[in-house]
């Protein structure tokens, strides 16, 4: 099956990415721990990532991708590549312009996005430093998002997806080589990071035969097409992002230490959403375009049936591990150095209440793209100013005015993704565009099951195994990998029992994907 080929070349690395980033969060809290430094490299690195989400690998991926891969299935490759560069022209142009403006208006961009910082003058005046050095990192991550979106509809996944693991290589050779470790050094790697996924990504689109030139900027039809699709698509291709945005915000306010500990929650939160969400949702879209381009209305029905359910058997358990074995999970990982057993307590909550929402903000990626590929991005982002709403309300509510803190925070963040997911998945199901066959309506509620009985095994494994948590490193990792195994043995285990999965097929598949890789 093409979509579990490419979901797992996408996942797989992916996941390496992912491993390096938990080596470099690792590190950063060992370096760094929750304090005023640390509060002030994880905002400057937000918001270049805030806008690459929204404007890049959001609304403008969710743009291109349909009507490049639509180009090359209707008028061949030349043509389409030719749209592709008439897209780099413009991309690169506009963001120049971008990124000089936020260079020179900082202050005032973080009076808005980190107000709370304004209290505290010398953690306001190195958030401005680290933001000023890493803001390029939105040009060429951007383009990359280009580069990638055309490897990606001709369905060669793997430049693209292994592309972030040099943004963790470049961050964890400063962590270990630079001393002492200082906030602009990290920033630089961050830039220079963004520039070598841009190269290694023009030498891939010239391996696979659609190098890309950087031609004069015009305004033509195409391009007309595209930012008119581009613009309601901002808001609802990058609701997650925004959504953390508001949160850090808000947390922002809250004492020194806050937007730390969201930071490493949502770390490693982001493990199974990245792996499982964006596989998923990348994989599925340029599939789902041509289906609906020609008309295959059963086959985008039977696509989205089987990405959701790949989707939540995958997730549906990593949030349960998430949420019950929090504590365990930042001790044996984070405790160290300047993170200690308060820093570990107080994230804990935070990664507690992102797991809640895991399920959802996997479903908004996966449901997402079934709009993208009828060219409509008006919807997700009505939906999205829905949930942001109520992400800030709630925000308000539960961090600020209810004694929450920042777990209160994340947990609005996951409330919100829930609204957003649902909402979507009903939308899609009034209009006749989506709806559960019968092999997902059995599968979905003996996964539920099968997750929650993992769930119990985990409690009653995890109270004999309590006073090993409190030994050395190596002790706490060793405990915490015995939890894992067990909980992936038990889940397997009741889905093959269940009938959750069809382990054969699944492993079938998987061995064909292996050998077609070869």
């Amino acid at each position: 099956m093409a979509l579990l080929r490419s979901v797992a070349t996408v996942g797989g690395y992916t996941m390496i990415s992912r491993v390096l980033g938990f080596v470099r969060d690792v590190l950063m809290a060992q370096f760094l721990g929750a304090g005023p430094v640390a509060d002030a490299f994880f905002v400057a690195l937000r918001l270049p990532n805030l806008f690459r989400a929204l404007f890049a690998e959001g609304a403008f991926s969710a743009a291109f991708v349909p009507i490049f891969a639509g180009m090359v299935a209707k008028d061949g490759r030349l043509p389409a590549r030719r749209f592709a560069e008439e897209a780099v022209a413009a991309l690169t142009a506009v963001l120049f312009v971008f990124v000089l403006l936020c260079e020179i208006f900082t202050p005032a961009l973080l009076h808005v996005l980190a107000p709370g910082f304004a209290a505290e003058p010398e953690k306001f005046a190195i958030t401005v430093t680290f933001t000023r050095i890493t803001f390029p990192y939105l040009l060429f991550i951007s383009l990359v998002a280009l580069q990638g979106g055309v490897l990606n509809s001709l369905e060669r996944f793997a430049a693209t997806a292994a592309a972030p693991v040099l943004l963790n290589v470049f961050l964890i050779g400063t962590l270990l080589l630079v001393r002492p470790v200082n906030g602009v050094a990290l920033s630089w790697a961050v830039t220079s990071a963004g520039f070598a996924q841009f190269v290694w990504l023009m030498v891939s689109c010239h391996h696979a035969g659609v190098a890309l030139h950087f031609p004069r900027p015009r305004w033509t039809p195409a391009l007309k097409r595209l930012v008119r699709l581009m613009g309601p698509g901002i808001l609802g291709a990058g609701v997650t992002q925004l959504n953390l945005v508001v949160s850090t915000a808000v947390a922002s306010l809250l004492p020194t230490g806050a937007v730390s500990y969201l930071y490493y929650a949502d770390r490693l939160n982001q493990l199974p959403l990245a792996v499982v969400g964006t596989a998923v949702g990348t994989a599925i879209l340029p599939p789902l375009s041509r289906q609906v381009r020609t008309g295959d209305d059963a086959g985008a029905v039977q696509t989205q049936n089987r990405g959701l359910e790949l989707a939540l058997l995958l997730t549906v358990p990593a949030a349960v591990a998430l949420g019950m074995l929090a504590p365990r999970i930042l001790a044996a990982l984070f405790e160290r150095g300047a993170f200690g057993p308060a820093e570990v307590h107080a994230t804990a909550g935070a990664l507690a209440a992102y797991a809640a929402g895991l399920p959802a903000f996997v479903l908004v990626k996966v449901l997402a793209p079934a709009f993208f590929a009828r060219h409509d991005t008006k919807t997700p982002v009505k939906v999205a100013v829905v949930a942001v709403a109520a992400n800030l309300v709630l925000t308000l509510v539960l961090g600020v005015a209810l004694p929450f803190a920042y777990v209160g925070v994340a947990g609005a963040t996951s409330i919100a993704g829930w609204i957003n997911a649902l909402s979507l998945l009903w939308l899609l199901h009034r209009r006749a565009h989506f709806r559960l066959d019968a092999r997902s309506r059995s599968r979905i509620p003996r996964i539920l099951l099968a997750a929650a009985l993992m769930g119990a095994v985990l409690v009653a494994l995890g109270l004999p195994l309590a006073p090993e948590f409190a030994g050395g490193t190596a002790v706490r990792i060793a405990a915490l990998t015995a939890l894992i195994v067990a909980g992936l043995v038990a889940f397997a285990g009741f889905a093959l029992l269940l009938g959750a999965a069809d382990w054969s097929e699944l492993g079938g598949r998987l061995d064909l994907a292996a050998r077609r890789r070869r």
